[in-house]
């Protein structure tokens, strides 16, 4: 009993030693590079988890080939084939991509792709964040909204199953790790709720991570509301809580009595964010992401409610 432990241990103590050491911040020259230092880290380190959870060291020595059959690169736009397509919203679509065989993705929580799009005979790129975890086999999905007069809304618009889009990366991210605060305050406005969701189940499909989430997602109407099933479902968790702001709703009795309670008409003010920090359960760590406008308006808000620039991040 005591050699197995004892080997455990030792098993242990070399899957630590072969984990990527992850860069300083001083180490970042903060210049865009294409690939950042700490793009390659987390890559490198998505590799090391994927290795350690198989218990096959070989993985490591393999990086190189399965990076190339995911067919993600971060300097060159690489085809993905388009599996599904579901309307969400009258502008909004769900869009699944397919990777080949049962190929993982091997995103970090909330990085984004970079789209490539031709209208017109002009070459248009934009990023989007996929809202499935990274670890999703054989496909990733992207919610995209398209507005009336947007170049790249042209491109999306035009799709159907079976077309090919170009994407490249993965860039950024929110460097999340389990337990490493005591409550994150999501604050998303629309297609801002991206990033928000694949850390959502990163924490809740890790029944060692404790941290607590109160996730406030600002829309103009209760149908405009993106993936309430997945959200729903979600919200069971007992560490987790949702709540709504409607900008365009006239009055919570249309909506369904379970969404009575924890939706706000209006927007979000300077004293909704107040009551919202206050009623966390956790000194929070915030989230934004939305238009720019909106993430301008949560920036000065949060400070006005006590939080540091240290303690907010906005994507």
């Amino acid at each position: 009993m005591m050699e197995e432990k004892k080997e455990e241990d030792e098993e242990e103590e070399t899957w630590l030693q072969l984990r990527p050491t992850e860069p300083l911040p001083a180490q970042c020259c903060g210049g865009g590079c294409k690939p950042c230092i700490f793009n390659i880290y987390y890559q490198e380190l998505s590799w090391w988890e994927k290795a350690r959870a198989k218990k096959d060291k070989s993985l490591l020595w393999t990086k190189m080939e399965e990076h190339r059959l995911s067919e993600l690169s971060l300097e060159t736009f690489r085809a993905f084939s388009i599996s599904a397509l579901e309307p969400l919203t009258d502008d909004t679509c769900q869009v699944r991509f397919a990777l080949p065989g049962n190929e993982q993705l091997g995103l970090r929580p909330s990085q984004h792709l970079i789209l490539r799009g031709t209208v017109d005979g002009l070459e248009i790129q934009r990023a989007y964040t996929p809202i499935s975890h990274g670890s999703m086999e054989g496909y990733f999905e992207v919610l995209i909204k398209c507005y009336e007069t947007g170049l790249m809304s042209q491109y999306v618009k035009a799709w159907k199953v079976g077309d090919t889009a170009f994407w490249r990366g993965p860039f950024g991210g929110f460097p999340y790790r389990p337990n490493q605060y005591g409550e994150l305050l999501m604050l998303a406005a629309g297609t801002g709720l991206a990033p928000m969701l694949p850390i959502l189940k990163e924490i809740t499909d890790n029944e060692e991570d404790e941290t607590f989430i109160t996730l406030v997602g600002c829309f103009k109407t209760f149908e405009s509301i993106y993936l309430k099933p997945f959200l729903q479902d979600q919200a069971r968790y007992w560490n987790v809580r949702t709540f709504f702001v409607l900008s365009q709703e006239a009055s919570l009795n249309q909506l369904p009595w379970s969404y009575q309670e924890k939706t706000h008409l209006g927007r979000l003010s300077q004293s909704l964010v107040r009551e919202l920090v206050s009623s966390c359960r956790r000194k929070p760590f915030a989230l934004v992401c939305g238009p720019s406008e909106f993430v301008g308006d949560m920036a000065l808000y949060l400070q006005g409610a006590g939080l540091s620039k240290e303690s907010y991040f906005l994507f």
